[in-house]
């Protein structure tokens, strides 16, 4: 085999090994997971019953399917607070990624922009634990003594604003800490991105009278739509992956929908961390294979989202 022929082939195998990687993931998961899907049909994806039953009771035969007694398994709540967590952090990520990069690229002189951009990627790779520990000894007590209570009593007409606000773990709190996560995420990706406008197309803009201002909204905002699709399906891939921030500041709710934004609510990630204990002392392995589907969910979320992605950015091209 001559020198092309083997780079090629070497890239080519190269290449193959993250589809194939995923395809395997995707097929272990369903393998662990197939007797909980088997079990549990659509019943796991819209009720909020879930019970890993006596974990002391003598297991028994349920539709074919041993089990412990009075085990169920329903993850609607774990659906439902993953994902208005984490669009509660992109809706508030986003703007102000898009303001911070905007500035950075345009506004900040070239030594102090690279100091701060520096300080941006730092605060990307900020461990999530610690984004919760911040968020469980100084987020949760600012905002259920001083802004819950504000909030409530602004927007109590809104029903999903109205009281209780509850201790102060819960859905908001969860959105707050995921958006400083992402938001970081957003802001170096897009400032690079802002970088990479060439000089030329701001000069043209400006040469046929346009302002600093209309060059910034009709000029650097439109070019930074595709990698705005792109940065934004990550930060909201991490947000929905995010497992030891959210645990620490969401409540751990177990069974029941969020009825407001104060709610304490749990997420998929971080529910299979809580519960993984309790799962491994089932001797009928359902509850680790029901957690296991819950991971499975996770990633065909995941999945859907940067296929949504894929189909929307041709669409701007």
């Amino acid at each position: 085999m001559t020198k092309p022929n083997l780079f090629r082939w070497s890239l080519g195998l190269t290449a193959t090994v993250l589809p194939a990687t995923l395809i395997l993931l995707v097929a272990f998961l369903c393998i662990q997971a197939w007797p909980a899907m088997h079990f549990n049909g659509l019943h796991f994806l819209v009720h909020n019953d879930w019970n890993l039953g006596s974990q002391y009771g003598t297991p028994v035969k349920v539709n074919g399917t041993t089990i412990l007694p009075g085990a169920h398994y329903g993850i609607l709540f774990l659906i439902a607070g993953t994902v208005l967590s984490s669009l509660i952090a992109l809706v508030l990520a986003v703007p102000i990624g898009v303001a911070a990069a905007v500035f950075l690229s345009e506004a900040v002189p070239g030594g102090v922009r690279d100091l701060i951009a520096l300080f941006v990627e730092l605060l990307a790779s900020v461990p999530s634990v610690v984004f919760g520990l911040w968020g469980y000894v100084v987020l949760i007590p600012f905002l259920s003594h001083h802004v819950f209570p504000v909030l409530a009593g602004a927007l109590s007409f809104i029903p999903f604003f109205a009281p209780p606000t509850y201790s102060g773990y819960g859905l908001m709190t969860s959105g707050l800490v995921l958006c400083l996560m992402v938001v970081p995420l957003i802001t170096a990706n897009l400032r690079e991105s802002a970088a990479a406008i060439p000089a030329e197309t701001r000069e043209a803009a400006r040469a046929l009278g346009a302002t600093r201002f209309e060059v910034l909204l009709r000029v650097i905002i439109p070019e930074l739509w595709r990698p705005l699709v792109g940065v934004t399906t990550l930060a909201l891939g991490r947000a929905l992956g995010e497992t030891m921030a959210v645990l620490m500041v969401s409540g751990n709710a177990l069974g029941y929908l969020p009825q407001n934004i104060y709610s304490p609510i749990s997420t998929m990630a971080a529910f299979i961390v809580s519960q993984l204990d309790s799962a491994l002392q089932d001797p009928t392995g359902m509850a680790v294979a029901s957690l296991t589907e819950i991971g499975l969910i996770l990633l065909v979320i995941s999945l859907l989202v940067n296929g949504a992605a894929r189909m929307l950015l041709p669409r701007q091209a």
